[in-house]
């Protein structure tokens, strides 16, 4: 199943809420604003594996394509705002 990147990005809050993306051979590691906002089911639906949630970081499993995957996230979420979001 392929990520859903549009989900991915609502379940996590919205492009505003997400701080920081790091690939993690099948993860992604993201830091947010408010873990509040995160919607695990919104996540599963787009596709990702698994979460794990501690303080305002969340690991998404998403399988092999994970670097891929952050830099689409990157990409739609740069479109919208340079200064909100860093890929490590």
């Amino acid at each position: 199943m392929m990520t859903n990147i549009d989900l991915l990005i609502s379940g996590l809050g919205g492009p505003e809420n997400i701080v920081e993306i790091e690939p993690c051979i099948t993860r992604l590691r993201i830091e947010v604003h408010s873990t509040e906002k995160i919607d695990s089911k919104q996540l599963r639906a787009s596709g990702c594996h698994g979460l794990m949630q501690h303080g305002v970081g969340i690991q998404i499993v998403v399988g092999p394509h994970a670097e891929l995957i952050a830099e689409q996230i990157s990409q739609e979420i740069w479109s919208a705002d340079d200064e909100k979001t860093e890929i490590i």
